[in-house]
């Protein structure tokens, strides 16, 4: 008696079977460096960031009370929802961490979407983390510049949207940014500049380069928006940075920009030429600070960049043609590295 011949099943070289499982793996090794970070941020006491306590003491003043706030809506209404809800100040800290997080992610697989990459995402996300971790303005963005921090990758990703002409995300995330804190309308004023040629950009780039490293643009925003030039001088009086040019912060931040071109043979085509079209996101992200980065706290106008500047590092280690710098392996070791720098870092509030 014959049995009928088991249908024969035809996989791919790679069977969904196992594309299923790296994707699920990869999750759950995001999953609980996630949870690490957040709960080394989360569990942090009032002394750990310079605003910390601030936020805490609002929070707990929320609590069945009407408080006046400086806070835009959308980090009122989850703060004021927190507090209503009776969680504690633990909590709340790891919430907003978390949603930082989150943004992380996002703005991960939309900058992976725009580099026009198919395969990968989960281990392109790994990689962004990875070199966010290790970034001192990450850690400033979790700790201290928290509204801000959490408006930076939405600011970024609205960024990416209007370059693809895709308008109605760019105004669904930069709705999402301003809710979170009102500067991200000083970097969503200059996203026109990116309808224009990359070489004009340019040359508007290095142009205010050259009147901030100048001191121009301080004497222009004195002598014709006194209001404005007195917030911005106002701001945050106590900071360690002192007022005025910020050259080093400038030259540092233009090298960040030519990296990209000054690797580009390293790099695997087409995703090359994505990735130098990209830095035009970038400069429109570093006009804020030509503008107005001659005053207190001034680097808070570069947080928005330098966080974008991870997710760069992170593709031209993913997309690079040396199969070393992109292997799984090293990337996921990364993420379990920075983890590490990362929990040093806050410990020992190692900012910029």
């Amino acid at each position: 008696m014959t049995t009928p011949a088991t249908p024969y099943l035809h996989y791919s070289s790679t069977s969904n079977i196992t594309t299923n499982a790296r994707v699920m793996l990869s999750m759950m090794f995001i999953g609980a460096a996630c949870l690490f970070v957040d709960l080394v941020v989360g569990l942090r006491g009032i002394d750990v960031g310079s605003d910390t306590y601030v936020y805490a003491e609002v929070f707990q003043q929320l609590r069945g009370n009407l408080v006046e706030t400086r806070f835009e809506p959308g980090f009122l209404l989850i703060t004021r929802l927190m507090s209503l809800a009776g969680f504690n100040v633990h909590t709340y800290q790891c919430v907003l961490f978390g949603l930082l997080l989150l943004m992380a992610i996002v703005a991960a697989r939309h900058y992976f979407d725009y580099l026009g990459g198919e395969r990968g995402r989960m281990t392109f996300v790994i990689a962004s983390l990875a070199f966010l971790f290790i970034s001192p303005m990450f850690v400033n963005a979790s700790i201290n510049a928290v509204r801000q921090g959490l408006a930076s990758l939405p600011v970024f990703i609205a960024l990416l949207a209007f370059h693809q002409r895709q308008w109605r995300s760019f105004f669904i995330w930069g709705v999402i940014a301003t809710s979170f804190h009102y500067s991200s309308l000083v970097y969503l004023a200059f996203a026109p500049l990116l309808l224009v040629n990359l070489k004009l950009l340019r040359i508007a780039a290095l142009l205010a380069f050259i009147a901030y490293c100048t001191g121009v643009t301080m004497i222009v925003v004195r002598a014709a928006v006194p209001a404005l030039y007195n917030a911005v001088m106002d701001y945050s009086l106590a900071s360690k940075y002192k007022a005025g040019v910020r050259i080093d912060f400038a030259v540092f931040s233009t090298f960040w920009y030519a990296l990209p071109f000054m690797l580009s043979g390293l790099i695997r085509e087409p995703f090359s030429t994505r990735l130098k079209d990209s830095t035009a996101v970038y400069l429109v992200m570093l006009l804020p600070f030509f503008a107005l980065g001659w005053g207190n706290f001034s680097n808070r106008y570069l947080l928005s960049a330098y966080m974008a500047i991870s997710l760069m590092v992170a593709a031209i280690f993913f997309h690079s043609r040396l199969s070393v710098l992109r292997n799984p392996i090293l990337l996921r070791g990364g993420l379990m590295i920075s983890c590490a720098v990362f929990y040093y870092y806050v410990i020992n509030q190692v900012l910029v």
